[in-house]
């Protein structure tokens, strides 16, 4: 349950930095970089992948049974 709830947190932190990114990327605001936000967003992306390797591989969480 714990793992669940920081996928959670790691997903909703990912959708923050893109809507923190969006005003950035309308109005052309060189003040703070794109980039910041854009890495960030990948960054944390790559640890929400990371996590879900390392929880599927030890079993803390499950994946949808086969359809057939």
């Amino acid at each position: 349950m714990l793992v669940k709830a920081i996928l959670i947190g790691l997903l909703i932190f990912i959708l923050f930095n893109l809507f923190r990114a969006l005003p950035v990327l309308l109005k052309g605001d060189h003040s703070v970089p794109l980039s910041r936000y854009l890495g960030r967003r990948v960054l944390f992306s790559v640890i929400v992948f990371v996590l879900l390797l390392i929880a599927l591989s030890m079993g803390w969480i499950a994946p949808n049974p086969r359809p057939y």
